[in-house]
This record gives C-alpha cells, structure tokens and sequence, in this order.
C-alpha cells in the first residue's frame, strides 16, 4: 500500500513539496555557516517526496533547539503554513484524507527539523 501511496503523493503533491526542501537547502548552503542547515533540507526531500511507510522521530539537544529556533525564524514558519493549507485543502475529501495526514507530518517537520530522526 505504501508504494501505491507514495506514486499518488509524488503525482499529487509530493514533488512540489519536496522541491520546496530542496530550494530551502540550496538557500541555506550559500553560506559556510548554513551548509548543515542546508543538508539537513537535503535529508527531509526525501522524505517529502515519498512519505508513506516512514516515520519522524523527534529528539536532540542544545545545538538542535539553536538551530530550530533560527530554522523557524527565516525558513520555518512559511514552509510550516504552505503545508498546513495543503494539508487542509486535501483534507475536504474522504479520498484525501491520508494525503493531508502526510502534509501535517511535513508541516511539523518544518517548525522542527533539527533533532529529527526518519525511521
């Protein structure tokens, strides 16, 4: 099932979505201070791309909750919302359900990215 999900979600939205995180770790690689910033966008596309059968696990420490916090002030905030919205516009229809459940996943990713495990 999650195979077929991930194929509709890549058609329907995934690839948006995925290119977002993309766009946001080429962003933040411009700078030296950046790049681990940028390269953990790197590690959440793919998860953007194709979400079914994983999981988030959140943790971490001091240098995590530093970087969350300057994530959220420059990046965080509209990534979380654009997603939010999709995930609500997609959650009108019985049929879409699932896919609004995996844009809320991603909306809470993108408040809190660092720290954060895909299992």
């Amino acid at each position: 099932m999650s195979v077929l999900g991930n194929i509709l979600w890549f058609i329907c939205g995934g690839l948006l979505s995925g290119l977002s995180w993309i766009a946001a770790g080429c962003l933040w690689c411009i700078s030296i201070i950046g790049i681990p910033i940028g390269l953990q966008c790197f590690k959440f596309a793919g998860l953007a791309f194709f979400p079914f059968g994983k999981e988030v696990v959140y943790g971490g420490g001091t240098v995590s909750l530093l970087s969350n916090i300057i994530w959220l002030l420059v990046s965080g905030i509209p990534m979380a919302v654009g997603n939010a919205v999709t995930g609500l516009i997609f959650c009108i229809t019985i049929v879409g359900i699932p896919f609004g459940k995996q844009f809320f996943k991603i909306a809470k990713l993108s408040l809190m990215p660092f720290g954060a495990e895909i299992r």
